[in-house]
């Protein structure tokens, strides 16, 4: 998800997303910071989720922990590794899989250092590939990031998601080695033109449900 403005706008949807996936028995783990933790817990309340008792049965992890940062430092292995067994865990404890959701600025804390963003998308394309019983979707708010960024995750990405009802497959999705040679020579207005297209609720692509 690659958006600009407030991104409490943001939080019906994401909450939507995770209704349906508690209604499918899936654990639902969302890392954001603390404020937009709270939005979402009364967006989820709204909804009719008892947010106090999901919580007490571990199907909702509503976070803002890093302690997957090393000393304020963002390591992908180390935040992979966790993902993977918080996949292990919840097909353990009988759940059908993971719903994942994060905000990409406060998973790469304070450091913000954004060189280690590919490896870590590349990472997590694996972790989809070998556990199907992940989902989820990486936030990537654009007024908080740099340009680099947001272009990670434009060429990153299989697919883009619009809104709760509306996911698009990403025409712009490429492997790894010309992703680094097309974001080199991808600008901001390219971006801009790029995103504005897939972002329209009716767009070229045409649409896929989410």
């Amino acid at each position: 998800m690659i958006y600009d403005g407030s991104p409490a706008n943001r939080l019906r949807s994401i909450a939507t997303c995770i209704l349906a996936k508690l209604g499918a028995n899936y654990r639902c783990l969302y890392l954001n910071s603390p404020p937009m933790v709270a939005g979402l817990r009364s967006y989820l309340a709204a909804a009719g989720v008892d947010v106090a008792g999901e919580v007490r049965r571990g199907s909702l992890i509503l976070t803002s922990d890093q302690t997957h940062l090393l000393e304020d430092h963002f390591d992908p292995a180390r935040m992979l590794g966790m993902i993977e067994e918080a996949i292990r865990r919840s097909l353990s404890d009988g759940y059908r899989g993971l719903f994942a959701t994060g905000d990409m600025s406060w998973e790469f804390g304070p450091e913000r250092n954004f060189e280690k963003l590919l490896e870590y998308e590349q990472g997590l394309e694996e972790l989809f590939v070998r556990y199907p019983h992940l989902s989820g979707i990486c936030q990537y708010h654009q007024d908080t990031l740099p340009l680099d960024a947001v272009r990670t995750g434009l060429y990153s990405h299989r697919a883009l998601f619009v809104n709760e009802t509306l996911s698009r497959m990403n025409p712009h999705h490429a492997d790894a080695d010309l992703l680094v040679t097309v974001s080199v020579r991808l600008g901001a207005a390219q971006v801009e033109e790029r995103l504005n297209r897939l972002t329209q609720p009716t767009g070229p692509s045409g649409p896929t449900p989410a």
